[in-house]
């Protein structure tokens, strides 16, 4: 089975994803926290990251959704192409995009995202994974 993993960020479990640049079509890695508290498997979104970065990389407006929580308020809902390459992740989901992300991390990997792999430590307390 493909596995991706990484190492601990700040001692939390991190998940590296690749968007990509719609002007030039350059790949952007992108370090998310993974996060089961974030939302539910029945949430609206998958991930939370910067609006900017669901802008520049091609996001596609939805609607709204409204959080609670770490991000409390209304924040808009885009469709944004993810991919994995270690695991042959390639998917559209979607992301809410919020005016900033915590300081080191580029966004939240939610419970509903989460749920489409296996993940853990896999044996190495010191790195997080994910498998299909």
């Amino acid at each position: 089975m493909p596995r991706a993993s990484s190492p601990l960020f700040r001692h939390k479990p991190k998940i590296e994803i690749v968007l990509t640049q719609t002007l030039d079509g350059r790949p952007t890695p992108r370090n998310l926290l993974a996060d089961t508290g974030a939302g539910s498997d029945q949430s609206l979104f998958e991930l939370i990251m910067d609006e900017n970065d669901c802008l520049t990389c091609g996001g596609n407006l939805t609607g709204m959704v409204k959080l609670g929580g770490a991000y409390a308020g209304t924040f808009p809902l885009f469709s944004i192409r993810v991919n994995i390459p270690q695991l042959g992740f390639d998917h559209t989901i979607r992301v809410v995009g919020v005016p900033a992300t915590p300081q080191g991390i580029d966004g939240i990997a939610g419970c509903r995202f989460l749920n489409r792999f296996t993940y853990g430590n896999f044996g190495d307390r010191n790195q997080f994974g994910l498998e299909l």
